[in-house]
C-alpha cells in the first residue's frame, strides 16, 4: 500500500509536451470521457436498434458538447470562483487560456453547470429538430454516465478535488496528509454504478425520460454521499453546520426537481 499512498509524489500530472504546450493527463482523461460517451451512446443505438438517424444524433452531440463546456465553465465562475464579479464584467476572459501571454490552460469546471448547459442545449436542439427531449436524453445519459468515469480519473491525475483526512490504509498522501481518494469513489459511485443501473433499466423503462430521471436521481444521491468524503472547495469551505457543501446543495436541488418531474410524469400516465 505504500506505493499507492504515495502515488502523488511519484506521478507527474503532465503526460508530455508539444513544444511549449504541456499536455496533462487531466486533458487526456477528459478527451477520453467525451469520446467514450459518444461511442457508448452510439453502441446502444445500434445494439438496441433505437429509431434515430445517425446524422441527427451526430448533430446533437455537437450541441450537447458545446452546452456542457459552456455550462461547466460558466457554472464554475458563478458558483465557485472567487473572481465572479471580474468575469461578469470581463466575460471574454472566462475562456481565455493565457495569463500575461503565457499558456496556462482553462481550469475550473462545474459538473452542475455542465448539467444545466446540457439540458439547455438539448432543449434547443430538440425544439429546432422537432425531436422528443426525453427520448434523446435517455440515450445521452447512457454515454454520459460511462464517460464520467474518465472525468473523475482526470481529477485524480490532476491532484485536485482531494478527499477529507482519513486513517484508512487506502488513503493517499496529499501534501503530507493522508486523505480519502474521493475522486476514485466518485468515479465508481457517480460513474460506473449509475452506468450499470441505466444499462439494466434501459429496456425495462415504462416511458421516455425514465432513464434520464433515474440518472438525475442516482447521480444526486451518489454525489451527496461522495461529498462526505471529499474536501470542500477551499475558497468556499462548508456552507452550513460544518457538513453542507456547495456540491451537496446543488445535488439536493437536482434531486428535488427530479422527484417532482417523476411524480408529474407518472401522474400523466396513470
Amino acid at each position: 500500500m505504500e506505493f499507492w499512498q504515495n502515488i502523488y509524489s511519484q506521478f507527474n500530472p503532465i503526460a508530455f509536451h508539444l513544444g511549449p504546450v504541456s499536455v496533462h493527463w487531466y486533458g487526456i482523461m477528459y478527451a477520453l470521457a467525451l469520446l467514450s460517451a459518444i461511442y457508448v451512446a452510439k453502441w446502444f443505438i445500434n445494439y438496441d436498434k433505437i429509431n434515430i438517424k445517425q446524422e441527427i444524433f451526430d448533430s446533437y452531440i455537437w450541441w450537447a458538447e458545446i452546452g456542457v463546456i459552456l455550462g461547466a465553465r460558466i457554472g464554475y465562475v458563478l458558483f465557485y470562483d472567487t473572481h465572479t464579479k471580474y468575469y461578469l464584467t470581463h466575460p471574454w476572459q472566462i475562456f481565455n487560456p493565457f495569463v500575461d501571454g503565457t499558456y496556462v490552460g482553462i481550469s475550473g469546471m462545474s459538473y452542475h453547470g455542465a448539467f444545466i448547459g446540457f439540458l439547455i442545449a438539448s432543449l434547443l436542439f430538440c425544439k429546432k429538430n422537432k425531436i422528443s427531449f426525453w427520448f434523446i436524453t435517455d440515450i445521452a445519459v447512457l454515454g454520459i454516465s460511462f464517460g464520467y468515469i474518465f472525468g473523475r480519473f482526470g481529477n485524480f491525475f490532476n491532484q485536485e478535488l482531494v478527499g477529507r483526512v482519513t486513517d484508512l490504509p487506502w488513503g493517499i498522501y496529499v501534501d503530507g496528509v493522508l486523505r480519502h481518494p474521493s475522486q476514485i469513489y466518485e468515479a465508481f459511485l457517480e460513474g460506473l454504478v449509475i452506468f450499470l443501473i441505466l444499462v439494466y433499466f434501459r429496456n425495462r423503462k415504462k416511458f421516455d425520460g425514465q432513464l434520464a430521471i433515474i440518472y438525475a436521481l442516482c447521480y444526486s444521491t451518489a454525489r451527496i454521499t461522495a461529498e462526505f468524503f471529499r474536501q470542500p472547495d477551499v475558497q468556499l469551505g462548508f456552507l452550513y453546520g460544518g457538513w453542507l457543501t456547495m456540491g451537496m446543495l446543488q445535488s439536493f436541488c437536482i434531486l428535488i426537481v427530479a422527484v417532482l418531474i417523476l411524480f408529474i410524469m407518472k401522474k400523466k400516465l396513470s
